[in-house]
């Protein structure tokens, strides 16, 4: 699938139940149309990984996931030698069992292990390659990866230099624990995605859980607003404020108040020194 314009990809996205701003859809576009990576930053919950996943749908594109983690290394994210399949060709070599002249494919590719790195430029323009949370890994890997996405191109010495005939679609993504560094923004197309406001949350809630009543999405949108603006550990995503409308729809609650609100907070909080402060605001405890 392409996209001829902005309200294309925002037509698409809605048809996916992911509700796009104007801002998003610019530059989900734009990195598409240019072959850039796009970095988003944004506080966890906003729906930063879901563009991913959405985009991958809507482009009919294999999703590879590359989620980041700290010690996170090159080997763990680009390719590893499937070592006991190693050894036991070896052991089977000395036993005469395969000719030694198989000896040099004791390192070809059929012991060669892809990690998504590798997996998405060998794929190319049919994957869509997911980074979920860069700020995660150290400065060392944000390195390597800048290297990977200049050329998308990667030498295994053993067997040579990969190259994709067509990049994949890229999309970053960081909650920005830590400051990533220039040249990584440099060569993306950067976008910042914000908590949704009041009547973007209640649209938003009623397309991801079209059972929800109008009235209650708007009660826990409202509540959620209302938590945002507290000094909490971590601020509640659209992601919290769904599945939190949800479970107070099963328990056949009409608002985010009252008991039902006490009983499922834990959808919308997930820190426990967050806790009091979130019922004193929306108890008035």
């Amino acid at each position: 699938m392409t996209f001829g314009s902005v309200d294309d990809v925002e037509q698409a996205l809605r048809a996916e139940s992911y509700l796009a701003d104007r801002g998003l859809a610019t530059a989900i576009f734009l990195a598409l149309r240019m072959h850039r990576p796009l970095l988003l930053e944004g506080e966890a919950g906003v729906g930063k990984t879901e563009v991913g996943k959405t985009l991958a749908r809507l482009l009919a594109a294999r999703l590879i996931r590359l989620q980041c983690y700290e010690g996170i290394d090159a080997a763990q994210a680009l390719y590893e030698w499937d070592y006991s399949r190693q050894l036991l060709y070896s052991r089977t070599l000395q036993e005469g069992e395969v000719a030694a002249e198989r000896v040099a494919a004791l390192y070809g590719p059929e012991f060669l292990v892809e990690r998504p790195l590798l997996a998405a430029i060998r794929t190319g323009v049919g994957a869509v390659l997911l980074i979920d949370e860069v700020d995660r890994a150290d400065d060392e890997f944000e390195a390597f990866l800048l290297e990977v996405l200049s050329d998308f191109t990667v030498t295994v010495p053993e067997i040579g230099t990969i190259a994709a005939e067509e990049p994949p679609a890229v999309v970053i993504t960081s909650n920005r624990t830590r400051e990533l560094h220039d040249a990584l923004k440099r060569r993306c197309l950067y976008h910042w995605i914000d908590f949704p406001d009041l009547e973007r949350e209640v649209e938003i809630i009623r397309l991801r859980a079209p059972d929800i009543s109008e009235a209650l999405a708007r009660s826990v949108a409202a509540a959620v607003a209302r938590l945002r603006s507290l000094d909490l550990v971590k601020r509640p995503g659209a992601a919290e404020a769904i599945d939190w409308a949800a479970a107070l729809s099963l328990l056949g609650a009409e608002s985010a108040e009252g008991e039902a609100a006490r009983e499922t907070l834990g959808w919308a909080v997930k820190k426990r020194e967050d806790t009091a402060r979130a019922e004193a605001e929306l108890l008035g405890e």
